[in-house]
């Protein structure tokens, strides 16, 4: 059976801030092709692991490297513009310029490519729109005059707009209601087969969690206390995760009781 290629490699990773631990002896793998979500309690280190993926923080010790290069911090500038083409970004809130009408969003990173001209931007601009749903007439519009679920997706179109390979989501369906939430996991879901990415998500958002993730990265006491897929770490003996988890146990306790009361039912005769 052939390897997975791992995107990206923490090793050995500790994180403090003065006297204050945040992370200590991470090792994690992002697998081509996966979604892996980070999840903890407020406090745990999601931000700031993402943040080192990013390379816009560098940890204390250990290494994280990003396509087999080191993403070391904001001074290293021939790598971060390295993992910079080949990822893209949806932050919290959208974090669209709110001077730029949305085509201008999304045409930035093109633009700081240098290399593009105007017809062809325009042309893969409108591509983007067109793939996450955004029709032609709101093309010009300011980001003030869009919904939250709009804004949600003009950033993602910013975020594909180089066609990257890796895709880092923040907390991507938060301050959307459930109907606009599920569209847009069912987006993010055709993207990914789609333009066959691979996705680090951090999300608060069980529904979203369970709807998305391959495999579910657990920050508590300060390290990674399991890396697995959503039965395993349901099945992971933690008070985090116990507390995180508790309406999908009893979901499971609930099915797991209906398909052994179905087993040893009687026939009707």
């Amino acid at each position: 059976m052939t390897k997975a290629e791992g995107i990206i490699e923490i090793k050995d990773l500790h994180t403090r801030f003065g006297d204050h631990v945040i992370h200590r002896d991470i090792t994690l793998s992002v697998y081509r092709g996966e979604i892996l979500t980070l999840i903890g309690g407020s406090g745990s280190g999601k931000t700031t692991l993402l943040r080192q993926m990013l390379g816009l923080e560098k940890p204390s010790q250990g290494s994280v490297r990003v396509f087999g290069k080191p993403a070391r911090g904001i001074s290293l500038n021939p790598q971060r513009k390295h993992i910079r083409n080949r990822s893209g970004v949806l932050f919290q809130q959208g974090a669209l310029f709110s001077a730029l009408t949305v085509f201008d969003n999304v045409a930035l990173p093109l633009r700081e490519l240098h290399t593009l001209s105007e017809s062809v931007i325009h042309d893969l601009v409108m591509i983007k729109l067109d793939m996450v749903a955004i029709e032609p007439e709101h093309a010009y519009k300011m980001p003030a005059t869009l919904s939250g679920g709009m804004i949600k997706r003009v950033a993602l179109a910013r975020a594909l707009a180089l066609d990257p390979e890796l895709l880092f989501l923040d907390e991507p369906t938060a301050g959307l209601d459930p109907e606009l939430s599920e569209s847009f996991v069912d987006l993010i879901l055709t993207l990914r087969s789609e333009m066959d990415l691979t996705i680090v998500m951090v999300t608060h958002d069980l529904d979203t969690l369970v709807a998305l993730s391959d495999r579910i990265a657990v920050l508590a006491d300060q390290r990674m206390i399991i890396t697995g897929t959503l039965s395993e770490v349901c099945q992971h003996q933690h008070p985090f995760i116990s507390s995180y988890f508790k309406s999908i146990r009893h979901k499971f306790d609930q099915r797991n009781h209906s398909e052994s009361t179905w087993k040893t039912a009687p026939m009707p005769s």
